[in-house]
C-alpha cells in the first residue's frame, strides 16, 4: 500500500507529466486558455488513462507482444469514445470548446507511455494509484496553466471578472505562445523550489 501511495505522489509532484516530463504538451498549449477548459481536458484524460491502464493490467497476459501497441490504442480509443459521448450528453459546451482534443486523447503519449511502461508490468493496485497520480498531475498542471492564462488574457476566473477594467488584458496569453510562456515560467519556478528544498 505504501508503494501504491508513493506512486500517487510521484504522478502528481515528482514525475508530473507536464512539469517534470514535458510530455503531452500539444493539448496543454492549445486548450488551456481558461481553467474550465484545462480541468475539463485533464479530467477526460484522467478517466481514459485510469480505465485504460486497469484494463491493460487485467488482460496483459492475453495480449501477444507483437500487437500490444495496436491493442493499447484500441483500448484507449474505446474509453475515449465513452468519455466523448458522456461529454456530448452532459457538458456539450465544454465538449465543443475542447473540440478535436477530446478524440486526440486516444493517441496522447501520456496514456500510451503509462500503458506500455507501467500498466503492462505491475500489479493492479500499483497501476491504479500510478494512473490516478499521473492523471491528477496532468489535470492540476492544465488547471494551473489555464487559470494563469485566463486571468492575464481575460481578467476572469471561471468566467467571473477578477481584474478591474483599468488593468489591460494581455491578448498574447490566450494564444498558443502565451501557453509556452506560462509553461516555461511554471517549470522554472518549480525547479527552483525543488533546488531550494534540497
Amino acid at each position: 500500500m505504501i508503494k501504491a501511495l508513493e506512486r500517487l505522489k510521484k504522478g502528481i509532484i515528482d514525475e508530473n507529466p507536464i512539469f517534470a516530463q514535458a510530455i503531452a504538451l500539444c493539448p496543454v498549449l492549445a486548450v488551456t486558455t481558461s481553467i474550465i477548459n484545462g480541468i475539463g481536458l485533464g479530467l477526460a484524460t484522467l478517466a481514459v488513462l485510469f480505465a485504460s491502464c486497469l484494463v491493460v493490467c487485467l488482460i496483459r497476459s492475453f495480449i501477444p507482444s507483437q500487437v500490444r501497441i495496436p491493442c493499447f490504442i484500441v483500448i484507449s480509443a474505446t474509453f475515449t469514445t465513452v468519455v466523448q459521448l458522456l461529454m456530448e450528453a452532459f457538458v456539450p459546451a465544454l465538449n465543443e470548446a475542447l473540440g478535436i482534443f477530446i478524440p486526440l486523447i486516444v493517441v496522447n503519449c501520456l496514456i500510451l507511455a503509462r500503458m506500455e511502461s507501467f500498466a503492462a508490468k505491475n500489479p493492479i493496485l500499483t497501476v491504479a494509484f500510478d494512473s490516478l497520480g499521473m492523471g491528477l498531475g496532468f489535470t492540476l498542471a492544465l488547471g494551473a496553466i489555464g487559470v494563469i492564462r485566463e486571468i492575464m488574457g481575460f481578467g476572469t476566473v471561471f468566467g467571473v471578472t477578477v481584474l478591474p477594467e483599468m488593468i489591460p488584458r494581455n491578448v498574447l496569453m490566450i494564444l498558443p505562445p502565451g501557453g509556452f510562456f506560462v509553461l516555461g515560467f511554471l517549470i522554472v519556478g518549480l525547479r527552483l523550489l525543488r533546488k531550494r528544498e534540497r
